[in-house]
């Protein structure tokens, strides 16, 4: 294991991936990340959920993260970058570990092991192997909705003191669970919340900061409210969120990233919003609704200086 020092915190995208016509679209990847390289975002996640990770092969995540990178350094933005790694068997997602060794990454966001819902003490093994074999930086992502198993507090807590292990993108989408662990975590273990919707109140709590599909689009007044709060402006923060809290729920109306993808495209970012089966394009209705709020959106007064 090599030392890093990666702190999480603040705002960081889990990044879509472009296709087009069944290929890695690396045209519209280098202009997004060209795009956010100008945003006030503090890491990318590769490959992860937003990022339809489990839809891509291993030559394709490779070629994703160094295009990624790439493009950063071209623009001389040096956003750190993790990657998004799944699985429910510990000795293959250590093997993905292994291969992306000599990769230009920061660190790795490792989800709790899905379908086979082990116990509590199960996922502390799964988490302490690939934190002990990784040679960067790992971060949790605990999201019981999606794999059908919740790693809890007293498990979190554990496995925050490995010293490898330096934080949890929250998904639990219990605000009681996700309070206590705010009130209980250790010092230099990041929470971060991966709930759009709870990103203000999540904040308020004392999260350190959030992972958010959302943050894609009107980037600029997401970022308005980490800094307000940071800056101990709960007014200011407030009214940062009142004008964007509506958009999680419009991102999020149909699988995700389709709603996001769409708007994307309509913005001119990305050449199509294909995804890949088993996943569908937004539908027509929802598409409607979607340009109407990028209207909205359009005519809102710029965020103030922060």
């Amino acid at each position: 294991m090599q030392e890093n020092p990666l702190a999480p915190e603040g705002l960081w995208l889990p990044l879509v991936t472009p296709f087009r016509e069944g290929q890695l679209d690396e045209t519209s990847l280098r202009r997004l990340v060209r795009h956010y390289a100008e945003q006030p975002i503090d890491g990318l996640i590769l490959a992860a959920t937003t990022g339809e990770g489990l839809s891509l092969d291993e030559e394709e995540v490779e070629r994703l993260v160094f295009v990624v990178a790439e493009t950063l350094a071209a623009a001389g933005r040096p956003l750190p970058l993790l990657l998004g790694l799944s699985g429910s068997d510990t000795r293959k997602v250590a093997k993905g570990l292994a291969r992306s060794t000599a990769w230009p990454l920061d660190g790795y966001l490792v989800t709790c092991p899905s379908y086979t819902r082990p116990s509590q003490e199960g996922m502390i093994g799964h988490f302490s192997t690939l934190a002990d074999a990784a040679a960067r930086p790992v971060m949790i992502y605990n999201i019981p909705y999606r794999t059908g198993v919740n790693l809890g507090n007293a498990a979190m807590l554990e496995l925050a003191a490995h010293p490898n292990i330096v934080g949890v993108k929250d998904c639990s989408a219990d605000m009681a669970q996700s309070f206590e662990l705010l009130r209980r975590k250790p010092p230099g273990f990041a929470v971060l919340t991966g709930e759009d919707a709870f990103f203000h109140p999540m904040l308020a709590q004392g999260a350190d900061g959030a992972i958010l599909a959302s943050a894609h689009v009107e980037t600029c007044r997401f970022a308005a409210v980490w800094a307000r709060m940071r800056a101990g402006d709960a007014a200011g923060a407030l009214a940062a969120w009142h004008a964007i809290c509506d958009l999680p729920r419009l991102l999020f109306a149909e699988p995700s990233p389709a709603p996001l993808k769409h708007w994307l495209w309509r913005a001119g970012l990305i050449d199509s919003p294909e995804l890949r089966l088993p996943m569908l394009p937004a539908s027509d209705g929802l598409a409607v609704r979607i340009e109407a709020e990028m209207d909205r959106c359009q005519a809102l007064p710029a965020p103030a200086a922060w």
